[in-house]
């Protein structure tokens, strides 16, 4: 979540004078995030949040996203839903961009990831997979291996400003996890995005997923291998395979990942984290100046490749 569109106090008033939500209560921008412009919102009947939809997300595909957040819903998965209008529309236009509210999830994310938070982690991310089965639509994830090359190429100029020789790690890396890439794995729906400030808890149970605007159509195994990357390594940059193995542990409870699935995961964790590194590669190269919004340093994902690089098997992430 992050603010690069600001909204006046007049544009939102007209704004929610369309909606049968109560009275505004108060209004603030939430920092967190690199992808659309997000908007903690209380009114006079519930907490809300209002989303502006950035350059980055390609506007035919609100409809997919809001789908599938209401078929998630419908299906046991804990997440926002999309408020409709007094008109039954959900997408609508706010200080020109297309902009939508979702109700709000009690909880907070885990600002420290503990092994207890690891196999619920797991467990929900298989139930969404399950649940995902039955939204018949599909969306191409446009940051998965075909969208890998031209990140880079985007940002490759100011790669080693961030860290002498990157450009040479990541174009010399790229090209080998895209041979390699597994192509005979199950698809459906994933998040691709799981990470620890999209996942709240309360009073100790995990309580509901936000943020599904990366979310896709691609190999379920890369879903986890996102989770992995993102839940399982140490701030020194260790791999933490206890975490690992509660994440799979948890998955493997709801849904059984296939032989196949399990021997891929090195490669999966390697594009999974030449992906975060390249787009947060492609934000520090291009964030504009005074985004309210906070860059998140690429080479945290270029250290986690470097060991999925080195990685064996399955047995090395706990399977």
């Amino acid at each position: 979540m992050a603010v690069f569109t600001e909204v006046t106090d007049d544009a939102l008033a007209a704004f929610l004078d369309e909606y049968d939500i109560g009275g505004m209560v108060a209004f603030r921008g939430i920092a967190e995030g690199v992808q659309n412009s997000n908007y903690s919102l209380r009114t006079t009947e519930a907490d809300f949040i209002l989303t502006l939809y950035e350059e980055r997300v390609d506007l035919d595909d609100l409809p997919w996203f809001i789908g599938l957040m209401e078929h998630l819903a419908q299906h046991g998965v804990t997440c926002p839903l999309p408020v409709r209008g007094r008109d039954g529309v959900a997408l609508r236009h706010l200080a020109g961009r297309k902009a939508a509210i979702t109700t709000f999830l009690p909880g907070v994310w885990p600002r420290r990831v503990r092994q207890e938070h690891c196999a619920p982690l797991g467990a929900a991310l298989a139930q969404l997979h399950i649940a995902g089965q039955g939204y018949a639509a599909s969306r191409h994830n446009s940051l998965g291996p075909d969208g890998w090359g031209p990140l880079l190429a985007k940002s490759i100029g100011g790669a080693d400003e961030v860290n002498p020789g990157l450009g040479d790690e990541l174009s010399t890396a790229l090209p080998k996890i895209l041979a390699a890439w597994p192509t005979n794995l199950p698809v459906g729906h994933i998040h691709a995005d799981l990470f620890p400030d999209n996942v709240f808890f309360l009073g100790g149970q995990l309580s509901g997923l936000i943020d599904f605007y990366f979310a896709a159509t691609d190999l379920l195994a890369y879903d986890v291998a996102v989770c992995l990357n993102a839940w399982c390594f140490e701030a020194d940059g260790s791999f933490n395979i206890t975490k690992g193995q509660a994440l799979l542990g948890g998955y493997n409870r709801v849904r059984q990942m296939q032989k196949a699935e399990l021997a891929a995961l090195p490669v999966l964790c390697q594009g999974a984290a030449m992906r975060f590194a390249l787009t947060r590669l492609y934000d520090w190269v291009n964030t504009p100046p005074g985004a309210f919004v906070t860059r998140k340093d690429p080479m945290d994902y270029v250290r986690r490749l470097r060991f999925h690089l080195h990685a064996n098997s399955e047995t090395d992430y706990g399977g």
